[in-house]
């Protein structure tokens, strides 16, 4: 009865040591959890410099953080330095009515059957002053808060340095230590072995396939969308190509949102040479990249369902923000993994 009383004692205290110690991590779980993600990423190049460098896992955690440093980092400070700019320059224009909504409208509905023209006023399709104003409200709200992260990023408050600092020290000990780390969870885990195994197989697998299959095809697509505005002459390149990016790493959805209305204005605007040009690269280049991309660099057997995808991303997002786009599915393929152990065993107990 004591042996009981004091197991069940030592379990409660581990429970309530544990949570505390969560409570405590949970100002930064954004940095832990980019850690991770790339120390999972990188962990190939960390193996190959340790083997290289004779086994001296520091040296090559150092090489392998510097790495991250040179590629993930500082791009990303420049890049959202640079897209809070273009933010606020459009916010501007458009707030001060430099696009003309309601002329573009107009051209529309003369090139249009007066049928289709009948139709539409049937459905009283809003005023484009209405339009304008929502436009303009929401481009301001989505300004403010790229420029707001954006500031963090340039300026270097305390708690972004605090953030880049712990996930940096984080990586690098991940990096040095990640195979001891991983054999310590897999002997601490009050689970078997084989469920063990199998839940982070799984984290890994749909970990590396988020990444790779969401934001590195969602980047590929918006940097080509980008660098065509900025070839077509288009304003705000760097912010349509972000827009871009962020609508193709939520599923079904995608970049056309971005480019295919900007070539609908252009052709309305009677700039038929840009307009088809936009309307031939987006259809035939952003849009495939999907396609071709995603079976080379997602395994198909870490790909969740579309449709469940789609709402772990959006359930993500609504609740963990950016970090959502990660963690949502994530979340998702664990549950579908654990319940799947469970099916399986039922299966083989009966």
């Amino acid at each position: 009865m004591a042996e009981t009383t004091s197991k069940t004692s030592f379990i409660a205290l581990m429970v309530l040591v544990s949570l505390a110690f969560l409570w405590l991590m949970l100002p930064y779980y954004g940095a832990i959890l980019w850690a991770t993600i790339l120390a999972i990423l990188f962990q190939p190049v960390q193996a190959r410099l340790t083997v290289a460098l004779g086994g001296r896992a520091g040296i090559a955690a150092a090489i392998s953080m510097a790495l991250c440093i040179c590629i993930v980092v500082l791009p990303a400070a420049v890049f959202f330095a640079a897209l809070a700019r273009q933010a606020s320059d459009a916010y501007v224009s458009i707030s001060s009515h430099a696009l003309d909504f309601e002329g573009v409208w107009e051209r529309i509905r003369a090139a249009l059957p007066h049928r289709v023209v009948e139709l539409l006023s049937s459905f009283d399709v809003p005023a484009l002053a209405n339009f304008q104003t929502q436009l303009t409200g929401f481009l301001e709200r989505a300004t403010q808060t790229i420029a707001r992260q954006a500031y963090l990023l340039g300026q270097g408050t305390a708690q972004f340095a605090i953030g880049v600092g712990v996930a940096l020290y984080l990586l690098f000990f991940l990096f040095r230590d990640g195979t001891t780390i991983a054999a310590r969870i897999r002997r601490a885990s009050p689970l078997s072995d084989h469920h063990t195994d199998r839940l982070l197989r799984a984290f890994v697998a749909v970990m590396k396939a988020t990444v790779k299959g969401s934001i590195i095809i969602a980047m590929i697509q918006g940097s080509i969308g980008g660098v065509t505005f900025w070839l077509l002459g288009i304003q705000a390149p760097l912010l349509w190509g972000a827009l871009m990016t962020l609508l193709a790493m939520v599923p079904a959805v995608g970049a056309g949102l971005v480019w295919a209305p900007v070539a609908i204005y252009l052709l309305a605007m009677g700039d038929y040479t840009r307009g088809a040009i936009l309307l031939i690269v987006g259809t035939f280049l952003i849009s495939l990249i999907d396609n071709l991309l995603r079976p080379t660099l997602v395994g198909k057997g870490a790909r969740l369902p579309d449709y469940l995808v789609l709402v772990s991303t959006l359930g993500g997002l609504s609740v963990l923000g950016v970090n959502g786009f990660v963690l949502g599915p994530l979340i998702a393929a664990l549950f579908i993994a654990v319940w799947s152990l469970y099916i399986e065993d039922r299966a083989r107990a009966d």
